[in-house]
């Protein structure tokens, strides 16, 4: 019989998270501080609940999928919070993208009431998230992870076990990494290409297939040519990560130029009021330096 789920947070990515459980048969209890949200995944079967602690007395395992470190540390620790209502033997898994220091602070506190904790956070975006083709990471004890397997199935494809607690938020922030620096480079060469008077459509038909070839040039390049700021993943979520990065990097002593440099850019667009576009509007600021616009149409 499968275990009975909870899930806490029904933004951009957990809406399609939730829809692909309740899919696959998974009783579902939701919550979310906005209500409404819930209403559309309650039409489909899931359960409301009244709060975390709610949620977490109902279900076998909660997953936790919100914006930030302290938006994570209030549905788990303050009142009607997840560690109130979980209970000896549960399985909380944090899906968001946070500090891994406050992941593995988490995992304690819940440890200390017989509770089990896995930090898995994802990566692609909102269509991933839809489609059930998310990337997870995942930290935390083998046992759990395997217990956690047939959930994860149901939101993902690539599912890897890279550590202990702590661990997947690390690797997350890898990720996030190589994702902006790669954007980066999208919009600079799309502007090259613009400049030196190239189909832009048949330019990324001819690179995507080739050693430049990622998945950021082959999802986000067609968007930026049609000037659809649409968001698989804000600016606004995409610079918290980034300032996780940032302060991690301060932390162990690694320069990040690249990084801190697209850490600004995307400032200069939360300035213009941009930040609820999506992350491939980077471009925009590159736009501004040049003095030109990508446009494929």
């Amino acid at each position: 019989m499968k275990e009975k789920i909870g899930f806490i947070g029904l933004g951009i990515m957990g809406q399609g998270m939730v829809r692909n459980l309740l899919a696959k048969g998974f009783v579902v209890y939701i919550w979310n501080r906005t209500h409404p949200k819930m209403d559309p995944l309650i039409e489909l079967g899931a359960i409301a609940a009244t709060s975390p602690a709610d949620v977490a007395s109902h279900a076998d395992i909660i997953i936790t999928c919100v914006s930030d470190t302290p938006d994570v540390e209030h549905v788990m620790l303050q009142a009607n919070g997840v560690i109130f209502g979980a209970k000896p033997g549960d399985l909380v898994i944090d899906m968001s993208t946070i500090s891994p220091e406050v992941t593995r602070r988490l995992a304690q506190a819940f440890t200390d009431r017989g509770v089990h904790m896995l930090d898995a956070p994802i990566s692609g975006g909102s269509e991933g998230a839809a489609k059930g083709t998310l990337s997870i990471m995942v930290g935390g004890d083998p046992v759990q992870v395997a217990r956690a397997m047939p959930a994860f199935e149901a939101m993902g494809k690539a599912i890897t076990h890279v550590g202990p607690i702590g661990a997947g938020q690390t690797v997350k922030l890898v990720n996030q990494i190589l994702v902006v620096v790669t954007m980066l480079g999208v919009g600079e060469a799309l502007l090259f290409a613009q400049a030196g008077g190239l189909d832009l459509n048949k330019t990324l038909d001819a690179v995507t297939q080739g050693a430049a070839g990622s998945w950021m040039l082959s999802n986000r390049g067609p968007q930026v040519v049609e000037r659809d700021w649409r968001p698989g993943f804000t600016i606004d979520l995409q610079q918290k990560d980034l300032r996780l990065v940032l302060e991690a990097a301060d932390q162990m002593g690694v320069p990040m130029l690249g990084t801190s440099l697209v850490f600004n850019l995307y400032r200069t667009l939360q300035q213009q009021g941009l930040g609820l576009q999506g992350n491939h509007a980077l471009v925009k600021a590159l736009e501004h330096l040049a003095g030109r616009e990508i446009n494929g149409r």
